[in-house]
Formats: structure tokens, sequence, C-alpha cells
């Protein structure tokens, strides 16, 4: 190999390392920052050129994160998760039918408006129900983002793994649902039985003593706006539009208004999160440009054509030595050569998906959860996730390996 090869897979590795773990020591650098390092640094060193880092950004997955933040940013400030939260509280009659809610709740909006922003809403919500109704939070916790990760599975725009295989694999709205949703469904049911049957004390037969009510707050002027923008986008999903061109469409309307300053929106939005993509695409184009993914594909394929299991078995380790996001873009170059494209697309949305339960740090929706509980004097530990985790993890990963070796 080459001194350029040598020290671009030296940059590589550390970025990647440093994406996995969050940080460098003693430097305040987050993801987004040490992937936009590593990028420049590739560039630099002339591993791929300023053209070649342009030509790799997907300007498609990044306008659909965009697209997405934009309208969660919205619903947000219209108080709809608030007012979601507030319906659960009141149909909620027991911990069993109260966890029952919010796995269901989790699921299926982090289907539709991504896991992070869900878990980011309802976990102050889910700590102060707790609190009031004198529960241990611990066990809701890990079943709202156990669910938000199980949940994201079933579609395109749940996730933003699933958002980069989306746009790569070019499968449609519709069918990608069609293969994952099953999936999700079961996966919630299992998440449910898992905690019920780990926090046995916590989930033994009783009802609640007291009934415990949130008030709603909502704008609902731009409630409406939102849900009938959200609601337009769902049915342009379905119709087949491209799916970027449909969330920006949603986005320009909800930008498109009187009432609502943008820097209340834009201030709500998560611009790191599209610097960190932006990093990532240039870092796994300089994989392609020096040749390692040549490499890599050598190394994948011999296991990838074993079938969905050994597949799902690689993805599952490496989304929890680099994290999910990066292993995705590590395959995408690659998946195209396999002998089934599209079931190979599936089953890495579903395994490195589901692969984000099985520790504290396997997803962001994780550390979010246990980050917004630790400033509120609530400490969801490693070794307390685990518990839950590792057999939430196993069995929704069994039932997604079953099912994708079934379907045709």
């Amino acid at each position: 190999m080459s001194l350029t090869v040598i020290a671009a897979s030296i940059l590589i590795l550390l970025t990647l390392v440093g994406v996995a773990v969050g940080r460098f020591p003693w430097l305040r650098m987050n993801r987004a920052t040490i992937a936009l390092v590593g990028a420049v640094c590739l560039i630099l060193i002339g591993a791929i050129s300023l053209e070649g880092a342009y030509a790799a950004l997907d300007l498609n997955t990044l306008v659909l994160l965009f697209a997405m933040m934009v309208i969660n940013a919205n619903l947000r400030l219209a108080g709809f998760f608030h007012l979601v939260t507030a319906r659960v509280v009141r149909l909620a009659s027991s911990p069993r039918r109260l966890l029952g809610l919010l796995i269901l709740t989790s699921g299926v909006l982090s289907a539709i408006f991504l896991n992070d922003t869900i878990v980011l809403m309802f976990t102050p919500l889910v700590l102060e129900i707790c609190t009031t109704l004198k529960r241990n939070p611990i066990p809701y916790l890990v079943g709202l983002v156990s669910a938000a990760n199980i949940g994201s599975t079933a579609t395109i725009t749940g996730n933003p793994q699933n958002m980069l295989i989306g746009m790569a694999s070019g499968i449609p709205f519709t069918t990608f649902t069609a293969y994952l949703a099953p999936v999700a469904i079961a996966g919630m049911l299992a998440a449910w039985l898992v905690l019920v049957l780990v926090y046995r004390r916590e989930f033994a037969p009783q009802r609640f003593e007291q009934v415990y009510q949130i008030p709603p707050r909502t704008y609902r002027p731009l409630l409406r706006k939102s849900l009938l923008a959200a609601g337009l986008m769902l049915v342009a999903f379905v119709a087949g539009l491209p799916i970027p061109l449909a969330a920006l469409g949603a986005a320009a309307l909800l930008l498109f208004t009187r009432r609502l300053k943008p820097q209340r929106v834009f201030r709500e939005m998560d611009w790191s999160l599209l610097v960190f993509f932006g990093g990532l695409f240039i870092v796994t184009g300089a994989i392609e440009t020096t040749g390692l993914s040549e490499r890599l594909f050598a190394l994948v394929l011999p296991l990838a054509e074993q079938g969905v299991a050994a597949l799902s078995a690689v993805a599952v380790v490496l989304s929890n030595l680099v994290s999910n996001v990066p292993v995705v873009l590590l395959f995408r170059p690659l998946v195209p050569g396999f002998p089934d494209p599209q079931r190979a697309w599936l089953t890495l949305a579903m395994s490195t998906t589901l692969a984000g339960n099985l520790t504290l740090l396997g997803s962001v929706a994780n550390l979010i959860v246990a980050e917004s509980a630790k400033a509120r004097g609530v400490n969801l530990s490693f070794t307390e996730y685990l518990k839950a985790g590792v057999p939430i993890t196993l069995g929704t990963l069994l039932l997604g390996i079953l099912w994708l070796s079934m379907v045709p």
C-alpha cells in the first residue's frame, strides 16, 4: 500500500473510533466535529479530492433529514408530542397498560417522525409521570427507548440509517414498510413481554390508586397545519413521489407562514446531525477512492452469501463497535454486488436498528434518554440497561431474521 493509503486507513480508523465513543480524551469534540475533522484531513492528505468529497455527499439523504427536522420542530412547537403523552396518561389505568401505551406510542411515532426526536420529547414527560404515580422510572425509560428503536425499523423515515438505505437502495416506501413493519410490531410486543418479566415487582397486576392528568398545551393553528403537512407527506410517500421531494414539500408548506418566526423553527433543529452525516459521507467516499472498500467487500461477501442470519450477525457486531450509521455507509457501496441486494438492504435496516437496543451505547436515542434522565436525578446505568436490553435485542433480532428469511 502507498503512504497515502496507509495514512488514510489510520485517519479513517481514528474517525470511526471517535464516532463510536463519541469523543476524544482531553478534546471538546462530539461525533459531528470528529466526522467533519476526519473528512477534512482525508481531503488534505489526498485520500479524496475536494471534487470527490462534494460528489460523496448524498444530497437525497441530507435533504430528507433536513425536511424531517423542520416537520418535527413544528410539531414540537405546536405541542403535538405533549398532547399525545396527555392522552396516553389518561388511558393508562395500570402499570402494565401504561408501559404498553408508551411502547405503542413511541414505536408508531418513531416510525414516522425519527426515533431521536420522540425520545427527546417523551423522556421528561415519562419521568414526570413516574414521579407523580410513585413508580420506578427505569423500566418505563427502557420501554420508551427500545420501542423507539424497534418502531423506527418499519419505515425509511424512522431513523437516519434507514434514510441512508432508502436513498441508496431505491426501495419504494410502501415496499420497505411492508417487509419491516411486521418485524416492528412483533418486536414491540416482545419488548413489552421482556420488561414485564424482568421487572416483575413493578408490573405485578394492580391498578393505579390515583388518576394523573397532564394538561395539554397546544398551539392549535400550528398543530392543525403541522398534522396536515405530515399527512400530505405520508400520502405522497404512498403515492410513489420521491421521498426527499415529498418531505421537502411538507417542510416548505410549514415554512410558508405568518404565525411563526423561522428562527424559532431553526433553533429547534439539530444542525450537528447534518454536519455529522456530511463528514461521514466524505469519510466513506475516501474508503472507496483508496480501494479499501474492495478489501472490505472481499471479507464481507462470503459472510453475506450465507444468508440473512450471517449478514445480521456481522451488522450487529459492527454496529456496536462503530455505531449503526457508519456501518450502513461502509456497506453502501458493497450491497449492490450481493446476490440479493434488496434482501441485503432490508437485513441491514433491520439488524443495524435493532442492534441499537443491545447496550446503553448502542444508539444515539439510548444516550439521549440516559442523559436526560441523569439531568433530572434518575440514573439509568449501563448494567441496569443490560437487564432488559440484551433479551430485547436478541429476541427482536431472532424475529427479524426468521421473517426476512421466510418472505419472498
